[in-house]
C-alpha cells in the first residue's frame, strides 16, 4: 500500500460557526465531489478522512456546561446530548460522500477511545488499517470520549489523528502527509500574506499569535492545528494548511499541485 494521506475537512469549512447545527451544505458537497474524482483516478494514495464537528459538537458542547479541564458532576446527560449532534453532522458528511460514490467506512472515537483528561488512554484503531487495506476510505471526527478523570472530554480530530497516525506508523502503513482544510489560505503573518513554507520550531512560536476562532469552539482552532502539525513535521510527516472554500484547491493539493495560497510544515 502506497503511503497514507490523512485529510481533514475543519468545522469552520463545512458548517458555520457562528450559527447553530448549520450545515454548509453546498461546500461538502463540493469537497465530495473533489475527492472522488482523485480516488477514481489511480495512481492516488489511500486517504484516512477526518472532519471537524463546528457548529453541532463544540456548540451542544458549550450548552452541556463542558469546560476543558474540568469535571461535569453529571457527565451522562452531557455525553447522549454531544454524541448525538457530532453523530448528525457526521451522518451529513457520510451522506455526501457515499452519494459521490465513495466507498465510506465510518469510524466514531466515542465507539473506540478512553481518554484521561482528553488524551486517549486506551484505544481500539485495528478497524481503521483493515478498512485502509480493504480499499476503503475511513472517515473519523472530533467526537466526545468516556473520561477516566473527567467523565467526559472532547476528543478533537487533531488528537484523533495523532492517535491513529501513531498506531499506522508501528503497524503499517506509512503516513506521508496531513491536508487542513479550513476556510483560510493557510497561516498568515502580520500583514495578512500567507507564509509559503513554515519549519516545526517556527510553527510552534506561532501558536500564540493565531487568533481565536470565529464562532463557538471548545478545543483550539488553529493553535490546535499549529501545535498538532508541528509535532508531526517532527515525526517525519509533512502538513499543508490550506482553503477548501476555493473550489478545487483541495483537488490540487490531493494531487499535489503546486499552490502559493497554502502553507506548509515541512517534516524533519
Amino acid at each position: 500500500m502506497r503511503p497514507v494521506t490523512f485529510v481533514k475537512w475543519g468545522g469552520s469549512l463545512i458548517t458555520d460557526k457562528t450559527g447553530r447545527f448549520s450545515v454548509r451544505t453546498d461546500v461538502l458537497e463540493r469537497l465530495a465531489d473533489e475527492l472522488a474524482r482523485y480516488h477514481a483516478a489511480p495512481p492516488n494514495a489511500p486517504i484516512v478522512l477526518g472532519h471537524g464537528s463546528g457548529s453541532f459538537g463544540h456548540v451542544a458542547a458549550r450548552e452541556a456546561g463542558f469546560d476543558p479541564g474540568a469535571p461535569l458532576p453529571d457527565p451522562a446527560p452531557a455525553l447522549s446530548q454531544i454524541q448525538k449532534a457530532v453523530d448528525t453532522l457526521h451522518r451529513h458528511v457520510v451522506h455526501a460522500l457515499r452519494n459521490a460514490g465513495l466507498p465510506v467506512f465510518s469510524w466514531a472515537p466515542s465507539s473506540a477511545f478512553v481518554t484521561t483528561r482528553g488524551t486517549p488512554e486506551r484505544s481500539s484503531s485495528d478497524p481503521v488499517h483493515h478498512a485502509l487495506s480493504a480499499g476503503a476510505l475511513p472517515v473519523t471526527y472530533g467526537d466526545v470520549t468516556l473520561d477516566t478523570k473527567h467523565g467526559l472530554s472532547i476528543c478533537s480530530t487533531e488528537t484523533v489523528f495523532r492517535t491513529l497516525i501513531d498506531a499506522l506508523q508501528q503497524q503499517g502503513p506509512p503516513v506521508a502527509r496531513v491536508l487542513w482544510c479550513g476556510n483560510t489560505d493557510g497561516v498568515y503573518d502580520a500583514n495578512g500574506h500567507t507564509l509559503p513554507d513554515l519549519t516545526a520550531e517556527q510553527a510552534r512560536t506561532m501558536i500564540g499569535d493565531v487568533h481565536d476562532p470565529d464562532g463557538t469552539d471548545v478545543t483550539g482552532g488553529m493553535a490546535l492545528r499549529l501545535r498538532t502539525a508541528s509535532a508531526l513535521a517532527e515525526q517525519g510527516i509533512d502538513s499543508l494548511l490550506l482553503n477548501g472554500t476555493v473550489p478545487n484547491r483541495f483537488a490540487a493539493a490531493l494531487r499535489n499541485d503546486p499552490d502559493a495560497h497554502r502553507t506548509h510544515i515541512a517534516a524533519g
